[in-house]
């Protein structure tokens, strides 16, 4: 590991350098495994948080929500330190991944950390210099869960940014007009790039949970079942 910053009280963000990394897609995912001093074994599925960087030595983020019960999360984020090593398998996964070159508006719907791929496509239009419309729904449950809070404040300022939209379950600021709870189906549609007749592609990523009622929520409203990319987790 090269850095550590934390995003919120309970997520970190872990850059990680990669000897002979050939690149990766944007909604992709790594495979860690920690082996403790007794041989004992562990390994979970983290997404990759931004394109990778830094040549032929590619430099990853991953970005960690630390669990009560999670047993390789609580290590990642209280107990590794710079400098330390990690057993690495990727790049995983080819469906939920965003291709560059498709025109096709994207909506982004995230539970948790379960924006973390979603921030990776983010960013990687971003670098690219790339007009395809986005638009991003992340639900938390208070302001102080938000995380890439100040990045993307920052990118949805630029000409041309995406559209982002933070829905809370517990606490909203006063100044929310939306009363705190869970994702309603109105929250999908704000009547503009993302409306059925524009085809968008959804990515939907969190707790299963919260995937399986976004996802039921698009195909109520008519969304095709093809334009629908689900990634969920469970404990880590």
């Amino acid at each position: 590991m090269t850095a550590r910053r934390a995003e919120t009280a309970t997520a970190s963000t872990l850059c990680l350098r990669v000897e002979d990394w050939n690149g990766h897609l944007p909604g992709q995912h790594v495979d860690v495994r920690l082996t403790a001093p007794d041989g004992y074994q562990a390994a979970r599925s983290y997404s990759l948080a931004a394109p990778a960087a830094g040549g032929v030595d590619g430099v990853l983020e991953i970005t960690v929500q630390r669990l009560p019960d999670g047993e390789v999360s609580a290590f990642l984020t209280d107990d590794l330190v710079v400098g330390d090593r990690l057993e690495l398998r990727g790049p995983l996964g080819n469906w939920f991944v965003w291709q560059q070159d498709d025109p096709a508006p994207v909506l982004l719907v995230a539970g948790g950390a379960g924006l973390v791929p979603l921030m990776s496509m983010i960013r990687a239009r971003d670098r690219a210099h790339i007009p395809t419309p986005f638009r991003l729904i992340h639900s938390v449950r208070t302001p102080d869960d938000r995380i890439y809070a100040d990045e993307l404040e920052r990118l949805a300022a630029q000409p041309g940014g995406p559209s982002v939209t933070w829905l809370y379950t517990r606490t909203a600021p006063q100044t929310d007009k939306r009363r705190p709870g869970r994702l309603r189906p109105n929250d999908l549609n704000d009547g503009s790039n993302w409306t059925l007749d524009a085809a968008p592609t959804c990515f939907v990523c969190g707790p299963t949970g919260f995937v399986e009622e976004a996802s039921n929520h698009l195909l109520a409203a008519g969304h095709h079942a093809n334009r629908i990319r689900t990634e969920r987790f469970g404990g880590r």
